[in-house]
């Protein structure tokens, strides 16, 4: 399971995972993340993961394909929180942080979620402006 959640920040893309993720859900999740980056110059992302236990084949060959295709499009992205206890996802996020250098990621445990809405709500000075005029000049 996948559904988006709210945030009181407009930019920012906030996402609760659980159980098995379907290709589907993934594809509803990608269309509001390209959505954002449509109406907002720098987007953030939240994801709540709790009793995840596996993507499906095609959600994970889409959730790859994406995340590789993004790779030359980070000037839209600005945050990433991963609100999770479990340690085999706080490594996956260190990982994707490695990966995606110009997206800052943060991992919180659930006592903490609260101050990750927060910290994922926060704009980069100027961010009304276009996203090399922030200072980002490529990826």
């Amino acid at each position: 399971m996948l559904e988006l959640i709210s945030h009181p920040a407009d930019h920012v893309v906030a996402l609760k995972a659980g159980g098995i993720v379907t290709a589907r859900e993934l594809q509803c999740a990608i269309d509001a993340i390209e959505a954002a980056k449509k109406a907002h110059p720098r987007v953030s992302m939240v994801a709540e993961i709790d009793d995840l236990r596996w993507m499906t084949l095609t959600a994970l060959m889409k959730d790859i394909g994406y995340g590789l295709a993004q790779l030359g499009d980070l000037k839209h992205y600005y945050r990433a929180a991963v609100i999770t206890d479990k340690e085999w996802i706080k490594h996956i996020a260190h990982l994707e942080e490695w990966l995606f250098k110009a997206l800052e990621i943060r991992t919180f445990p659930r006592r903490d979620r609260d101050a990750a809405m927060a910290w994922v709500g926060e704009l980069p000075k100027g961010a009304n402006e276009d996203p090399e005029e922030d200072g980002y000049h490529g990826a």
